[in-house]
């Protein structure tokens, strides 16, 4: 018993076992009488108790800072201290899943690009089906508005595959001035050299064994294994690409993204769109490449 709340329910507990006045069963328990009478004001919050529950239950991976952010929306404006409480009184907290190892060294920040397609980023994430079948998704996204551009989801994906999909964004969003990936095999592979040639895009390859260099791409990626991929079993390929697409559309236009001030990303690139100036883009160094600076 170590709140006022546990106490009293002692105090009133002792009362009715032992038959004891009310001083006598605070001086047990050690509770000021004045304590004992309390009797709190505050509203229960009941409709506002049940959205939070609701929410998070379509939701389970959304911490209260998140759910604050799509209560927001519909028009509440619970203050966040009032928002936590209620989330940890009702047991909404969301359960951390095990770590894995990680690489050690210091972390340098990563330069964040100044309009929507500046830069994209590039990964594999790796899943299976039911049956045991393993596949792949290739995720790309835009680094400045945080816009998942395209999950391909197939059991094998070439560096030329890569180059195809690659090309079908180019047609619909336009032609970055430089892609971000790792040094995979398939973005290594000809295929990928002769496309970035061609399109005359700049392919920054990061340091091996740093994932922190594509850190955008590496934090979407964890978002996605958290809310999507632990969340669902996949009975096929087919339902693998649907769930995955619903999700993309989702995560771009409705899920609020906590380092965008709540906002979605179609929302800062429609907004970045509308002011559009000249920016400058600062290239990391690694240990292969310099600083440089690209100007547009």
């Amino acid at each position: 018993m170590v709140t006022p709340v546990a106490k009293r329910q002692a105090v009133r507990h002792i009362q009715e076992a032992l038959d004891l006045s009310e001083r006598r069963a605070c001086a047990l328990v050690g509770l000021a009488r004045r304590v004992a009478r309390y009797v709190s004001t505050r509203a229960d919050d009941a409709a506002l108790r049940q959205r939070l529950r609701d929410m998070a239950s379509q939701r389970r991976r959304f911490g209260y800072r998140r759910l604050g952010y799509l209560l927001a929306r519909e028009g509440g404006s619970p203050n966040h201290k009032k928002l936590f409480r209620l989330y940890q009184e009702e047991g909404l907290k969301v359960r951390h899943r095990g770590a894995r190892k990680r690489a050690l060294g210091t972390h340098a920040p990563i330069t964040i690009p100044q309009e929507p397609g500046q830069r994209w980023s590039l990964d594999f994430v790796s899943d299976a089906l039911i049956c045991g079948r393993r596949f792949r998704i290739l995720t790309v996204i835009d680094d400045f508005s945080r816009k998942n551009l395209a999950l391909v989801a197939d059991t094998s994906l070439s560096g030329g595959r890569v180059a195809r999909e690659l090309t079908a964004l180019v047609e619909r969003y336009g032609k970055p001035l430089m892609i971000v990936s790792d040094n995979g095999t398939e973005f290594t592979s000809h295929a990928i050299l002769k496309w970035a040639d061609e399109m005359k895009i700049e392919w920054h390859y990061i340091a091996p064994g740093k994932p922190q260099q594509n850190g955008f791409v590496e934090s979407f990626n964890g978002r996605l294994r958290d809310e999507c991929l632990n969340e669902t079993l996949f009975t096929s390929l087919t339902h693998a690409r649907q769930i995955l697409a619903d999700w993309r559309e989702d995560y771009n236009t409705v899920r609020p993204h906590s380092q965008l001030d709540g906002r979605t990303p179609d929302q800062v690139a429609r907004q970045a769109s509308r002011g559009h100036a000249p920016e400058t883009l600062v290239i990391p160094s690694t240990p292969n490449h310099k600083n440089r600076e690209l100007s547009f």
